[in-house]
């Protein structure tokens, strides 16, 4: 498929957003305007509406306005948001009624509360989806600003971002560790080359976040990078989280008995203050039933459903992942509706955006297992709910199931079929992994046979090295592009230099 390219205007979004924040002179509140502080972000976009979202540095009111022109011709206006502090000056506001496949240019402004004197406006694009079909091209990775390795200014800051905005992709999918919270960073890093990485260090950044703004600030760090505002301007986020939003392999019955860094050691409330943060960091769209839910479905057209899913939130504890009859992984309400979506999805393809990898295996310290692999060998512990997915899909013949993951910090195609496998109740499939966007390289893992993966492409750190910064070049994404006319999906394994380091062409089936 042709490659995308970026209008002056789409590359500059960004860089405005970035200058608007940074052109507002530090005055006394009672002489500045009030300013964006984080540039602005949309998301979970849909046929007809997305969600926007912006930050401002005092009490205001958000105001957004939309237009199907670059020139702004036609611009709406959309009721406003108070923001404020229960929200850390957060707003989120759900645009509904545009036109489906169409570019949308909006820009957010915020009025002072008190006096009504309006900040410098930030503009943003999205395109919406498709009702037909038309050519669809996405990006997705996980993993950012992990292991200790920040804000470099000095190295060009998160780079990987920059090198996915030159796609011009249709939407991103973060596919989990949208921060680390538990990593707090230090000003210098000595690199074995003899250089030192210097991190940008906040007062969030500078321990574990325990308290909700402390989890706040893990997001707002990231959003001072050039290279992360110019990309949320111009490219619409699906979030989803994982592990290092709270801490690492956690759990929601967990106790941080051991961990001297946490003086708060329940997860369950170092996980709702999280999720709070998280749910007010992204434009994540929100259920009333279940405001803090992270799965969803998120529908891009005829060709394309996405089945945003959580192995987080409703696991059980971890072990040595081996109970017979089985442990909690995804839950049975979220179980309940994955399987009730999926039957129903008319898309073409199905991608399953999980948190975490199905066959490759994840530790928690020596004994217990963090994610559902657990060795060669039949279904077992969470096992048994990836056993109940497969399974589902061949019986209800769901066809051209495809998983996207991070997690692991190294990229990688795998391919599942049950002439591998112990369990054999499912139809082959492909799954692919790509990661990290700015962290520690690590890998590559050890495999399980319950499902049969067999490794397709892999690339990873040479044996003995381990947390390779991002200045070694080995960060990863992957770009999925839809033809329209052939609904063929090619994968590509991508690097931050942009290298493509491998694809492939799924064809789908037609039923």
């Amino acid at each position: 498929m042709p490659r995308i390219t970026l209008t002056r205007r789409q590359t500059l979004l960004g860089g405005a957003a970035l200058g608007t924040a940074l052109a507002v002179p530090a005055l006394s509140h009672a002489q500045s305007r009030p300013a964006i502080t984080h540039g602005v972000m949309s998301g979970d976009v849909a046929h007809d509406g997305a969600v926007i979202w912006a930050r401002a540095d005092r009490e205001a009111k958000m105001l957004v306005e939309w237009a199907t022109t670059e020139s702004l011709s036609d611009l709406r206006a959309v009721p406003g948001l108070a923001v404020g502090p229960s929200t850390d000056f957060t707003g989120k506001l759900a645009l509904s009624g545009l036109p489906s496949d169409q570019n949308i240019f909006y820009r957010v402004t915020m009025a002072d509360l008190a006096d009504n004197t309006l900040s410098q406006p930030v503009p943003g694009q999205f395109r919406t989806a498709p009702m037909g079909n038309r050519d669809i091209s996405f990006v997705w990775s996980g993993d950012t600003a992990g292991q200790g390795w920040g804000i470099d200014e000095d190295r060009g800051g998160m780079t990987t971002y920059a090198t996915m905005l030159q796609h011009g992709p249709d939407f991103f999918l973060h596919s989990g560790d949208t921060v680390y919270a538990d990593g707090p960073l230090k000003e210098e890093v000595a690199l074995t080359d003899g250089t030192i990485w210097k991190n940008i260090v906040t007062e969030a950044k500078s321990k574990v976040a325990e308290t909700l703004d402390e989890f706040r600030g893990q997001h707002l760090y990231n959003a001072m990078d050039r290279n992360v505002q110019a990309f949320n301007a111009a490219v619409p986020i699906i979030a989803q989280w994982d592990d290092h939003e709270v801490t690492n392999n956690w759990y929601p019955n967990e106790m941080l008995s051991s961990d001297d860094r946490y003086t708060v050691k329940s997860l369950q409330t170092l996980s709702a203050r999280a999720s709070r943060a998280f749910h007010e960091m992204m434009p994540t769209r929100q259920m009333p039933s279940e405001p803090m839910r992270v799965y969803r479905k998120v529908s891009y057209g005829p060709l394309l459903d996405i089945f945003v899913i959580d192995m987080r939130s409703y696991r059980g504890d971890n072990t040595a992942n081996t109970e017979a009859g089985g442990t909690p992984f995804l839950g049975a309400e979220q179980m309940a509706w994955l399987k009730r979506e999926m039957v129903t999805s008319t898309a073409t393809w199905k991608v399953i955006a999980s948190d975490m990898p199905i066959g490759m295996m994840v530790r928690d310290g020596e004994t217990n297992m963090e994610n559902g692999a657990n060795g060669d060998g039949p279904v077992l512990g969470r096992e048994q709910d990836i056993a109940a997915v497969l399974s589902f899909v061949k019986s209800a013949g769901i066809a051209n199931t495809v998983w996207l993951t991070a997690d692991v910090h190294y990229t990688a195609a795998h391919h599942y079929s049950p002439d591998r496998a112990v369990f054999q109740e499912f139809e082959p499939f492909w799954e692919f992994v790509s990661g990290p966007l700015h962290a520690g390289t690590f890998g590559p893992s050890d495999y399980d046979n319950t499902f049969g993966p067999e490794v397709r492409f892999a690339k990873h750190p040479e044996p003995g090295q381990a947390n390779l910064p991002p200045s070694d070049g080995m960060q990863f994404f992957g770009k999925v592009d839809i033809a329209a006319d052939t609904g063929v999906m090619t994968v590509r394994l991508m690097d931050s230099a942009d290298h493509e380091l491998w694809s492939v062409e799924l064809e789908p089936k037609m039923g």
